[in-house]
């Protein structure tokens, strides 16, 4: 079963009430928790999709390279130079 935590979050008014137009009857979510569950997912796909883009960048610099410009290395030259 996954573990829930419960979080107090103080708004400004304007957010407050922005926050109550999207939920409820009139609202996309039924009630603020969904809505800000809705939120921080959607803020950690664009995390995740960031990061991916990034690595995908990083990929093709390498890719783009001349095959001259690799070195070997072994597995403990790699994780060496990863931990820093």
């Amino acid at each position: 079963m996954a573990r829930t935590t419960t979080m107090r979050v103080h708004l400004s008014r304007a957010l407050s009430d922005f926050v109550a137009a999207n939920v409820g009857e009139n609202g996309t979510y039924e009630n603020v928790s969904e809505y800000i569950r809705d939120l921080i997912r959607r803020d950690k796909e664009r995390a995740e999709k960031e990061a991916f883009d990034r690595l995908g960048t990083e990929l093709r610099r390498a890719f783009a390279m001349p095959e001259s410009s690799y070195k070997p290395l072994t597995a403990a030259e790699v994780i060496a130079r990863n931990r820093t």
